[in-house]
């Protein structure tokens, strides 16, 4: 005779076969369209659409970001590398005793 252990082998068929799945959590979701928009039903006349809790905390943080992030933008520091060029241009010529300012002359002679 086998062994009650054995036994209890014997009778189960391995695991691969049984096809038993421990991730899976059955069909796959799906929400019939209703042709609504955003699934919600029309309000009948003189009805007022009632928020979710969560729709003004969302308005506040998106529109919030967005200022702030205009604000930043507007003071941001230039660090673009003609302005770095510009202002070390200026120094040398101010150095040397040059004029920094642009005068024009005479027009060139015209060529025949």
């Amino acid at each position: 005779m086998l062994s009650t252990g054995l036994r209890s082998l014997r009778a189960r068929p391995p695991r691969c076969i049984t096809g038993r799945r421990h991730a899976s959590h059955g069909a796959p979701h799906y929400n019939e369209p209703t042709g609504n928009l955003f699934g919600e039903k029309p309000l009948k006349p003189g009805e007022k659409r009632i928020k979710e809790d969560w729709e003004n905390i969302w308005y506040v943080g998106m529109f919030g970001s967005m200022a702030v992030a205009a604000v930043l933008l507007y003071y941001k520091p230039d660090t673009s590398i003609q302005t770095w060029a510009l202002k070390e241009a200026r120094r040398r010529m101010e150095e040397r005793g040059e004029p920094f300012e642009y005068k024009p002359g005479s027009p060139p002679p015209a060529s025949s």
